[in-house]
């Protein structure tokens, strides 16, 4: 465990959290007990072992050789789990960003792209979570939704909370143009859900290739076509045509993204324990977070990103 926890931390510095001011202490009253690296290290390493929920990870990190492998001087408190976690809900998607930066900078994504939502499930006592419905597990759970982006080995490099796993289309280009800030794709996968003109017309317009099979629905007038893509090229760039099977090839790796949804939950994202949709999206996307540590780490020792697990 203490080898694991300190491979974890070996190539990433998390010193950077210093500089965001919601961690510094506040100008009256308390003192800052614990740096804001010391508590990162601390929750990653709870989560890369199933441990979730501010009495669980404060248990956890009582261990002598928990606290001095994440850098603490001395156990933290309860308040001060509680107080970080609250903390890191301003800045969780900055953290991410950063993470992805560090993957990015390691060659770790490549020229697909692949959106797709997931199911994140939640304790009943959260008033903020709803009743949802799964229409791939055709069943309902009680929780939220999370949108990602993803590329290479399981590497998410865009993310948003969304009140349910059918993401409105808002969200899609939102978290699209997120992604195409990272680096430019050749190509960016969906499923049928993503069969919208603003969609598409956007990734065209930013110089990839959207990829999503044509939904009829709404229309009297079906197009003969398999994807969105091939009409929208057909009136957007004269003389351009796509192949039926490059594009059957490409939309083949749209499981890449499925991949990453179950690593994600792997790294918490299934194990949300929270009240409140604030709380929520903090630990979602600290399991984010995880996985993009887990890969970086198992790239630099020379072992598959694409494992969820570190091998010691």
């Amino acid at each position: 465990m203490e080898t694991e926890t300190l491979a974890l931390f070996e190539y990433l510095s998390f010193e950077f959290l210093e500089e965001f001011d919601v961690f510094a202490p506040a100008k009256t009253g308390r003192t800052r007990d614990h740096k804001p690296s010391e508590m990162m290290r601390g929750f990653l390493h709870c989560y890369y072992r199933d441990i979730y929920g501010i009495r669980p990870v404060e248990r956890e990190l009582r261990n002598t050789v928990v606290w001095l492998s994440c850098g603490f001087d001395r156990p933290p408190s309860r308040d001060a789990v509680d107080r970080f976690l609250t903390d890191l809900e301003h800045v969780v998607d900055e953290i991410f960003d950063h993470l992805v930066e560090q993957a990015a900078y390691r060659g770790l994504l490549d020229l697909t792209y692949c959106i797709d939502s997931t199911d994140v499930r939640t304790m009943p006592a959260d008033q903020d979570a709803s009743k949802c419905y799964d229409p791939t597990a055709e069943e309902y759970y009680y929780g939220y939704g999370c949108t990602i982006v993803s590329t290479g080995q399981k590497i998410p490099i865009a993310a948003e909370f969304t009140k349910s796993k059918q993401a409105p289309e808002e969200t899609a280009m939102r978290v699209t143009r997120d992604a195409l800030a990272v680096e430019q794709p050749i190509w960016m996968i969906g499923d049928s859900a993503y069969d919208t003109l603003d969609w598409h017309d956007h990734l065209l317009a930013a110089g990839g290739v959207p990829v999503a099979p044509y939904n009829a629905r709404n229309t009297d007038n079906p197009k003969d076509i398999e994807y969105r893509v091939e009409d929208r090229i057909e009136k957007l760039s004269k003389g351009v045509q796509l192949k039926q099977a490059t594009l059957d090839e490409t939309y083949n790796r749209r499981s890449g993204v499925e991949r990453t949804n179950d690593a994600v939950k792997d790294c918490g994202l299934g194990h949300v324990r929270a009240r409140g949709r604030v709380h929520a999206r903090a630990q979602g996307f600290l399991a984010l977070c995880l996985r993009l540590v887990v890969a970086i780490t198992n790239y630099e020792r020379g072992d598959n990103p694409g494992s969820t697990v570190i091998t010691v």
